[in-house]
């Protein structure tokens, strides 16, 4: 499947390190996550965070902690919407071959080299991996030289042997190099996020890229894979599940808020995205740790 043009990130490692650890142990205002890829691996814990996923075509909300790996090249948007108290966001990125073109193809390094051909379709992993590992990636910013690279190499083990864990895009997910759709993605995107409470209208979309709206649903088609409608209602329904988990709102209510005007289309379309009604959907929110 082609997909859409995302940009591409510069990513610099820390003066005399093959790799790159950012670590925010607090709000940092509000962030404007931008629809982007590099060619580095990039592993994300969030620990008392929450806010949406979008990794190549898989849309999600999380609540409380995340622990993802993100392959080489493979589209995504930034995360966290906020840290709650105590909250961390730990980000580690390197290049798969940051040891040597050749380290991990050696037999001893095979279950990782799998690890990272996974890592190209996104990988969100369990409570059990969260809890065995998450702390380990947060001190790795604190580790230097010989030290550090040990540590990542204790957790790229760990994940490697990990039965946790979701691939995000199982069916698989590519993109043609076309620099034109970069911007235009990035701009559909953003009205979309700003505005899918409201009705967007063909009309209106496509007169935010200049283009006419046949020539517009031919091109959406084409760049995700999905209809303008589906990817609205997936924001619609992932902006559902974040108030059903965080507010006390009815669930009529919430599937105005989101911008459905018919709630027996709401619940249809909850169930078409999550397999399960939102009544349901909370409940058993309740019943989960993470």
């Amino acid at each position: 499947m082609s997909t859409r043009k995302p940009t591409l990130e510069k990513i610099s490692p820390e003066f005399g390190s093959s790799m790159r650890v950012i670590k925010h142990e607090a709000y940092i205002g509000e962030k404007k996550p931008f629809w982007h890829f590099h060619p580095e691996i990039e592993l994300v814990y969030v620990n008392k965070g929450k806010g949406k996923r979008h990794i190549g075509n898989h849309l999600s909300y999380f609540n409380n902690s995340q622990l993802l790996l993100i392959g080489s090249n493979l589209p995504h948007n930034g995360f966290t919407d906020r840290l709650t108290v105590n909250g961390t966001e730990t980000i580690v990125q390197f290049r798969p071959e940051f040891l040597g073109e050749h380290f991990f193809g050696v037999p001893e390094m095979e279950s990782i080299n799998n690890l990272f051909e996974r890592a190209k379709n996104g990988i969100l992993f369990g409570i059990k991996t969260k809890k065995k590992i998450g702390q380990k990636i947060e001190k790795l910013s604190e580790k230097e030289g010989f030290k550090k690279i040990l540590v990542l190499l204790e957790i790229l083990h760990g994940l490697a042997k990990a039965e946790d864990y979701t691939i995000l895009n199982a069916d698989g997910y590519t993109f043609e190099t076309e620099p034109q759709d970069s911007a235009k993605i990035d701009k559909i995107f953003k009205h979309i996020n700003d505005n899918f409470n409201d009705h967007i209208s063909l009309d209106e979309i496509a007169d935010k890229v200049s283009m006419t709206v046949p020539a517009f649903c031919r091109y959406f088609k084409k760049v995700t894979g999905k209809t303008f409608t589906k990817l609205v209602n997936e924001y619609r329904v992932v902006h559902a599940t974040k108030l059903l988990s965080e507010s006390q709102m009815s669930i009529t209510d919430i599937s105005y808020e989101c911008g459905f005007n018919n709630f027996s289309h709401f619940n249809k379309v909850f169930k078409e995205f999550t397999g399960k009604s939102a009544s349901k959907y909370r409940s058993e929110l309740k019943l989960m740790v993470q």
